[in-house]
């Protein structure tokens, strides 16, 4: 699939819905986060597998904010492994992989490094080599409409008071 081409930066908030279509997660709740080089993911019971030779890594999602009940098994091609090192200053060693990235009518390929973010707020954080094609507006939240899919499928999450925007 071709990335947007936009001309003229899309004005985004501090936090938005964003979508990672490959890894089957239609709704996800993103910090924008300038001060962070690379985007990252919340996974858990992540593992490494070859398959055919390649390295993939197989990991899990919790995609809604305070609810483990939900479970979305993801697989991607490994592309690398980085330390990165968090705002507290604590070094891991992470998996990276590429995916798109959909925020409204953009849609993207993006790196993003996979780490247990549970004690964490949003369950991703979208960092600076993905926000080339946006301005922010850190006084702002949730700029850019939720698409159909996301209504959906957020839909069936609406008794949980947490979603609301």
């Amino acid at each position: 699939m071709k990335e947007n081409s936009t001309k003229t930066p899309t004005i985004i908030g501090f936090r938005e819905w964003i979508a990672l279509p490959e890894l089957k997660l239609p709704a996800l709740k993103a910090k924008i986060d300038s001060g962070a080089k690379t985007s990252s993911l919340h996974a858990f019971d992540i593992k490494l597998i070859k398959k055919g030779g390649v390295s993939f890594v197989k990991f899990k999602v919790h995609p809604i904010q305070k609810n483990t009940d939900l479970i979305v098994e993801c697989i991607s091609p490994l592309i690398d492994r980085r330390v990165v090192t968090d705002s507290g200053g604590h070094k891991e060693n992470r998996y990276v992989i590429n995916t798109f990235i959909q925020m409204g009518a953009v849609k993207k390929m993006i790196q993003l490094t996979l780490t247990n973010r549970a004690s964490m707020k949003y369950r991703m954080l979208l960092g600076r080599e993905a926000l080339n094609q946006f301005y922010i507006d850190p006084s702002q939240s949730y700029l850019l409409r939720k698409t159909q899919k996301q209504k959906i499928y957020l839909k069936e999450f609406k008794n949980l008071s947490h979603l609301a925007d």
